[in-house]
């Protein structure tokens, strides 16, 4: 594929069929050849808006290797296109493909600050941090015309409520008033993530994300604040990103952060064929090189899902990552601690005020 067709702005390149449909539907090549000849555009590239209207938000997460008992998700599908992202397959659960849809069909839950205000109020309801962007992040474009994120925020303070939100756009500043005010009550730990120093790789993975120095401010200014980031260096990419973990890990702890957590990437799913023909076209030299470190790190395939490893990997170059990341910890977080979030006020809250005794 030629820098002329390489579809800019998106991550995936193609939309991948979706397993639960029985009937695919694709355009035939001489359909968009014909097209490329008239001059005309087979399909729009523009971000759709889809409003669903779930009956619970909020989600248990039974994974092991997940470290949060619940999440909640504002928008399904993500226009930041990040290339490896796990939540792509979900998009398949709603109809729609892992790839191309998942960039421009966003799912919009209007809903989720009412669904989210009477689940927590629930009287058989204890507290527990519920984490937004589970799946899909919170603060995506979508926010900044919706703002179900900052509504949730508000209803979290409301009943007293930790939060933790998961996000590498910098819109989050945005609120920093309901954050600072969330986190004089010890409520609110915020998880910031940061693939690369290389702004040429992050257009390349996460076309649609915040620059790599709005990122590391967003940390800088959250700190600044007293509010607790823990930065997020996931995923680690043999070949593309993995040779940074070092250096990724000094600036984020330059900046403020009180931690840092990483997993090398596996490509589950329709990740694995939405990543092979991404890479093939957008790093065609080193394409089959970093495939076969990705397989080195999960037994010789590109999937993984095993409990335990399928985030961790095995094998020579994923021990090398572990090992740096153990190096970093030692020489950029020591004497750190990312904070425990406070469940006790809540029962006091939850009928939306201080109850008196």
């Amino acid at each position: 594929m030629s820098s002329k067709e390489f579809l800019k702005g998106r991550g995936a390149q193609k939309n991948t069929p979706n397993k639960f449909l029985q009937h695919i539907y694709e355009m035939r090549d001489d359909f968009l050849e014909f097209c490329r000849l008239e001059g005309e555009t087979a399909e729009s590239n523009k971000t759709q808006y889809i409003p669903i209207f779930p009956k619970t938000i909020v989600n248990k997460v039974d994974s092991p290797d997940v470290g949060m008992m619940y999440s909640m998700n504002p928008y399904q599908g993500c226009e930041h296109g990040c290339i490896y992202c796990y939540a792509r397959n979900a998009h398949e659960y709603w109809g729609y493909s892992a790839g191309l849809d998942f960039e421009r069909k966003i799912l919009v839950k209007k809903s989720a600050p009412e669904l989210l205000e009477a689940k927590i109020k629930h009287k058989n309801w204890k507290a527990h941090t519920i984490v937004m962007s589970g799946n899909t992040d919170c603060y995506q474009p979508a926010e900044q015309k919706f703002e179900i994120t900052r509504k949730c925020l508000e209803v979290f303070l409301k009943y007293r409520h930790p939060v933790g939100i998961i996000t590498k756009n910098a819109l989050i500043l945005r609120d920093l008033d309901i954050l600072t005010e969330l986190n004089t009550y010890q409520l609110v730990g915020i998880n910031i993530s940061v693939t690369s120093l290389s702004e040429k790789t992050r257009r390349k993975l996460e076309p649609r994300t915040a620059s790599i120095q709005k990122r590391l401010k967003t940390i800088k200014v959250l700190s600044e604040n007293n509010i607790p980031v823990n930065a997020m260096l996931a995923p680690m990419i043999p070949g593309i990103n993995s040779h940074e973990l070092l250096k990724l890990a000094k600036a984020v702890s330059d900046h403020g952060a009180l931690s840092f957590a990483f997993t090398v990437v596996r490509l589950n799913g329709a990740i694995g064929q939405i990543f092979t023909d991404w890479i093939k076209k957008a790093m065609p030299d080193r394409a089959e090189k970093v495939l076969h470190m990705i397989q080195d790190c999960h037994g010789g395939s590109i999937n993984d899902s095993r409990f335990g490893l399928r985030n961790r990997g095995e094998g020579k170059i994923a021990t090398q990552i572990h090992d740096m990341a153990k190096l970093a910890r030692l020489r950029y977080f020591k004497g750190r601690k990312f904070p425990a979030l406070n469940k006790d006020l809540h029962e006091q809250y939850k009928d939306g005020q201080m109850k008196l005794f």
